[in-house]
């Protein structure tokens, strides 16, 4: 029976010590967590703005947290288990990104890491979150610009997460498409043509629009359009963190 005791008792220690040290979502359900006060009530506002309107039109959850301590856990780990027990991003989807900062105090240096949910770590992967972490937000953490950091990275976020770039792009490897290719079969099948036709007088015919077939104008238009829209369906107004899941993708640093 003393045994027994005894364990609950450890259990209970031990159960009530990691809830204290990774606190719950603040309520009302905010992507801004600031528990620390690091960034004013203006920069706030305008971060959680920002993220839900991302949110809303993509699914894609980004949230922020600022903590006083990580309590000896590697940023990453912690990142990882509080991205965890929010929950960050859609069940089933796995959405989700944690960008967690322990601001930098006179006894121990900044900690900050990008923990990348199961769904999206093809399109951010560790070496990706790494080069984040390097480039955009440990050069103003160390000037004191928090809140510029902050932005600069999860701009980049929200684009990769997009697709408006690839990771290979972001790093340099990759120059974007710059379309040109694409162009020539038009080039040749339509504009070429076109010009001999109206060489010859044939300005109107058949396809009417001065010689050009209709696929060239509604046809290619509306499929389009259609595709662009629905690649950022599936958004919805920003309630809460909807449950996903995360398996140790992202990275961290210091300074």
């Amino acid at each position: 029976m003393k045994i027994l005791t005894l364990f609950l008792l450890l259990f209970t220690f031990s159960f009530s010590g990691i809830a204290g040290e990774f606190p719950e979502p603040m309520k009302p359900a905010r992507l801004v967590n600031d528990f620390t006060g690091l960034f004013t009530p203006q920069q706030n506002n305008a971060l959680e703005r920002k993220l839900k309107s991302f949110n809303d039109t993509s699914s894609t959850q980004i949230a922020i947290a600022t903590v006083p301590s990580i309590y000896g856990y590697d940023p990453n780990d912690y990142a990882q288990r509080l991205a965890e027990k929010w929950g960050i991003g859609q069940r089933g989807k796995d959405n989700g990104i944690l960008l967690l900062v322990k601001p930098k105090s006179q006894h121990e240096k900044g900690q900050v890491a990008i923990a990348v949910g199961y769904g999206l770590e093809g399109v951010i992967p560790d070496a990706i979150a790494s080069r984040i972490i390097r480039n955009e937000i440990i050069p103003q953490f160390q000037q004191g610009n928090y809140y510029t950091g902050i932005v600069k990275a999860t701009n980049v976020l929200m684009k990769l997460s997009a697709g408006e770039f690839t990771a290979e792009q972001y790093a340099g490897k990759k120059k974007p498409d710059s379309g040109i290719w694409l162009f020539i079969p038009f080039l040749i099948v339509f504009i070429i043509p076109f010009f001999i036709r109206k060489r010859k007088g044939y300005t109107t015919g058949s396809h009417g629009n001065d010689g050009f077939p209709p696929i060239f104008f509604g046809g290619f238009g509306s499929s389009r359009g259609s595709s662009f829209g629905s690649f950022h369906s599936g958004g919805g107004s920003f309630g809460g963190f909807g449950g996903g899941g995360f398996g140790g993708g992202g990275a961290s640093g210091s300074w």
